[in-house]
């Protein structure tokens, strides 16, 4: 599946990374097998507990003995399926990377805003135990798929905002910064998502009216609360976008407009188009696109990792 790159203007094209890309693509399908079976180091952790529900991740750690710097991963499922098990980017830890894949309550337990402070209670919690687990507390990123991409960016764009940090957890003395995010097809702007597909936006029962409580053209001011391309200031993360062009569960219009959000601040930001990609699919994680994750997260956590 080929990949068209947007032009960009914060976001580095890969100049002078192309052949390097090529050649280590085939050494990075070589062990995809073995690393996207590879079971967690930790499993099933608590991180938080919101009344009787508890709220674990499961830990990734790479060989080694210097703290590994680590990526976040959410889980998508429309804000109300989905698992932790399901965690795409695990073969992060053969490059040095420890990756968490976390958990947060959906949409039939409670709505918006408690999908993003659970998220940002496992990055203070993290951060918080970091030398436990010989992590590297300043540099951590996160990554997500559809819902989990939304929420990936915003943890990237909502740093500090008082609405979404939430008090969820045990170490609210703790930052919930990321250094870097990359938004694997997530919504980004609620609002336009009410005028460009009303039907997964506004309508009963659909899955940002159960986000929301309502549908996003009513709840107006809670749509643009929970769209991460109304929060873009420029001190937020660089952020990395994979979208399809033939995505109809979520469409392209949002990457492009959390794309054009980014570079109106002068904020770092690049946005791969899969060229016939759809909303998933082992093309976002495989070949070409793994070494763009890999220099994406060298360049904005202070790599290099292993190669």
């Amino acid at each position: 599946m080929p990949l068209r790159s947007t032009p960009q203007r914060n976001g580095r094209p890969c100049r002078g990374v192309r052949l390097a890309l090529a050649v280590g693509c085939s050494l990075l399908a070589s062990s995809a097998a073995a690393t996207d079976a590879l079971s967690p180091t930790h499993a099933d952790v608590e991180f938080a507990r919101v009344d009787d529900r508890s709220l674990p991740l499961d830990l990734y750690l790479p060989a080694g003995d210097t703290p590994a710097p680590l990526v976040i991963w959410i889980h998508g499922g429309g804000w109300r399926a989905g698992s932790k098990e399901e965690c795409p980017v695990r073969w992060l830890v053969e490059h040095g990377y420890a990756v968490a894949s976390i958990s947060y309550r959906f949409t039939d337990e409670a709505i918006f805003p408690a999908q993003i402070h659970d998220c940002k209670a496992a990055v203070r919690w993290l951060r918080a135990h970091a030398d436990e687990y010989g992590l590297d507390a300043a540099r951590i990123a996160a990554a997500g798929a559809s819902a989990g991409g939304h929420l990936a960016a915003l943890l990237a764009t909502t740093e500090g905002m008082v609405e979404l940090e939430g008090t969820i957890g045990e170490h609210l003395d703790r930052s919930s910064r990321v250094r870097a995010a990359a938004d694997y097809f997530g919504a980004t702007d609620l609002v336009l998502r009410s005028r460009t597909q009303p039907r997964r936006a506004n309508r009963w029962g659909s899955v940002v009216h159960r986000l929301l409580g309502g549908g996003a053209n009513r709840k107006t001011e809670l749509a643009k609360l929970a769209s991460p391309a109304y929060h873009v200031t420029p001190d937020d993360a660089p952020l990395l976008v994979f979208h399809g062009d033939r995505d109809q569960t979520v469409l392209l219009d949002q990457s492009e407009r959390i794309r054009d959000a980014y570079v109106a601040a002068e904020v770092p930001v690049q946005l791969r188009v899969l060229k016939g990609g759809g909303h998933g699919g082992a093309a976002f994680y495989t070949g070409e696109n793994r070494g763009i994750l890999l220099e994406f997260l060298a360049q904005h956590l202070g790599g290099p990792a292993r190669p």
